[in-house]
Parts: structure tokens; sequence; C-alpha cells
């Protein structure tokens, strides 16, 4: 990490900052998109008991959230879209994995794919990420690379049927 995209200390100690930092995930040298994104599948089996609409309320509420969230912690850091603010990342494997059959290979093509996405930021992923700001414009490039992987699964899924 640079140094602005270092982990403050303050992730250890501010509730919101632990929760944006993907539960101290987003503190790890190397890649914490990618450590963000593996955390958020240790979550999946659970909001997989949920029925189709509570996962998906789950994930509104997680995106709205992670809206003011990541704004703040953004704010609170002086950076924006800290390289550490993972919710984003969790959110968006949450949204690929959402009405995918249960399974360790689903998991692990949903991690591929949103990773994929989140990475190459296709367009208007790409344009969103440069333009939008705030915690919106935090969440919504990772959101609409889970739209993306959630789609290629959903094709995949109906192929195999």
């Amino acid at each position: 990490m640079t140094d602005a995209n270092k982990a403050p200390p303050s992730v250890w100690r501010n509730p919101w900052h632990f929760l944006a930092f993907g539960f101290g995930s987003g503190t790890l040298p190397k890649a914490p998109g990618t450590w963000g994104s593996l955390l958020a599948l240790a979550f999946v089996p659970l909001w997989q008991l949920l029925p189709a609409w509570g996962y998906g309320l789950m994930l509104v509420v997680t995106t709205v959230f992670g809206c003011w969230l990541c704004g703040k912690v953004a704010r609170d850091l002086g950076v924006h879209d800290h390289g550490g603010i993972v919710w984003d990342e969790l959110v968006g494997v949450w949204i690929t994995l959402w009405l995918v059959p249960a399974g360790w290979q689903w998991l692990l093509l949903g991690f591929v794919l949103f990773r994929l996405f989140d990475i190459v930021k296709p367009w208007p992923i790409r344009w969103i990420d440069r333009h939008v700001h705030g915690g919106l414009g935090i969440m919504l490039d990772d959101v609409l690379a889970g739209v993306f992987a959630w789609l290629s699964l959903q094709l995949i899924i109906l192929g195999l049927s």
C-alpha cells in the first residue's frame, strides 16, 4: 500500500473503520480487495439460509449502509476510496452469489468472476469508478461488478440446466 493507503490505527479502535476495512481484512498489505472478497465468502452460506427475498433485502440494506459507511470512513481518513476500505467488495461478492446454488465450486467461480469484473472494470464500471465520488462512488463500481458477475453466473447455471 502507498502511504496514503496505509492501514490507519483507527481500524482497531473505531467500529465504523473496522467494518469498512472488512473486519480488518483490508489492513493486509497486498491485495486488500482480494482479501475482503475472500472474507465475504465466509458469510455466503449464512445468507443462503435466508429465503431469496431475505437475501435480497440484506443486499439492499448492506448496499445502502455501505454508501454511508464508505463515505464516512473515507472522509474520516481524508482519502477517497482508501485501498483498505473493502466493505464494497464484501457486498459485491454477496451480490454475485445471490440465488446461486450452495457448494464450494459456486463460491469459487463467483469469487473469480467478481474479482475479474472488479479488476478489469468493463464499461460502465470504469467510468463510474473515475467519475462518481463519495460513498456512492466507492460502492457503485463494486455493486456493478457484482451484478456483472451475477449475470455471468446465472447464464452458466442456465446453460447447465
